[in-house]
């Protein structure tokens, strides 16, 4: 298992996403049409307090502010482990001020471990 130290210096989203997948971290947090969060393969709405962001990694395009994202590593009560992914910029994953108005609710507990 990589160090966080290692982790941290990942330069792409698709490194970091590739680690986390190997510690078995790959399963999605999805915001639907009625702007409540799911997580993949379960039925179960999710509010921002029933969640936590343990780890944030932001990543922009050297040359095209299209390549803006962001990746969210996001904790339920019950220990599940998800990621949010998410374009900011000029344009998201998720129109409208919903998505954003539910991630600045849910609480921030940042954590080297990821």
């Amino acid at each position: 298992m990589e160090s966080s130290e290692n982790i941290d210096r990942m330069t792409t989203l698709t490194s970091v996403m590739e680690t986390l997948r190997q510690r078995g971290i790959h399963r999605e947090f999805r915001m639907n049409e009625a702007c409540e969060m799911k997580y993949e393969g379960s039925g179960r709405n999710y509010r921002p307090e029933d969640l936590k962001i343990v780890k944030t990694y932001r990543f922009e395009g050297p040359s095209n502010p299209d390549d803006n994202a962001v990746l969210y590593v996001v904790q339920d009560n019950e220990k599940n482990l998800g990621i949010i992914l998410d374009s900011y910029g000029a344009d998201s994953n998720y129109p409208g001020q919903e998505f954003d108005a539910f991630l600045r609710d849910i609480p921030i507990e940042e954590s080297d471990e990821y």
